[in-house]
């Protein structure tokens, strides 16, 4: 009998496959298409969007003052985030072999694309790219934790999580002594279902 937990995985499986669907959808509404990992855009597609273009002296004038004069505290925030990037690289690199742990390709979760939307001006489009950065940081970190985690402490919680990684499926469930102990070799090598 399959368990509760893995069916809710494979219901979320089938919800990435829609939204895969429903990205490609997209695609076609809004005119463009990726080849070689860059986006293009028809010409009629990055004319009207050029319509939508908001002028850098109308941009800052419709700004919040608040919004400004926080903008350089969020700014400082890239200090930390370009250096936990550089360490997590630094320690998957090192050790990652050590444990025989796939390394997480770094381009996989940290993507540039935004700047070739023609409706953002130069502020948003640096924005853009911060965040792009960021948040793109912060899931490669994530899944370079989540495969650490696999190897070292493959146990589901027994408290709720607000949301769980790529990798937590396979950890076994909380309490589950007899499992741990007897199959706590095999999950550290399994890695067999990422993407080569």
């Amino acid at each position: 009998m399959i368990d509760q937990l893995d069916a809710v995985f494979a219901k979320f499986r089938e919800a990435e496959v829609n939204l895969l669907r429903e990205l490609q959808r997209k695609r076609q509404e809004f005119f463009y298409e990726v080849r070689k990992g860059k986006v293009h855009f028809t010409e009629a597609a990055m004319a009207r969007q050029k319509n939508f273009l908001k002028r850098l002296v109308r941009f800052l004038r419709d700004s919040n003052l608040l919004v400004l004069l926080t903008t350089p505290i969020i700014w400082c925030c890239l200090v930390p985030i370009v250096f936990l990037d550089l360490i997590f690289t630094i320690y998957q690199t090192i050790c990652f072999p050590v444990y025989g742990i796939p390394k997480v390709r770094r381009s996989d979760f940290i993507l540039f694309d935004r700047h070739r939307l023609a409706y953002l001006n130069l502020i948003e489009k640096l924005n853009c790219l911060y965040c792009a950065y960021a948040n793109g940081v912060f899931a490669y970190v994530t899944e370079i934790a989540a495969r650490t985690e696999q190897y070292w402490c493959p146990i589901k919680h027994a408290l709720r999580m607000k949301g769980v990684h790529s990798r937590y499926q396979h950890f076994f469930d909380y309490g589950d002594a007899e499992g741990y102990r007897r199959g706590i070799e095999q999950v550290r090598r399994d890695f067999s279902n990422l993407e080569s």
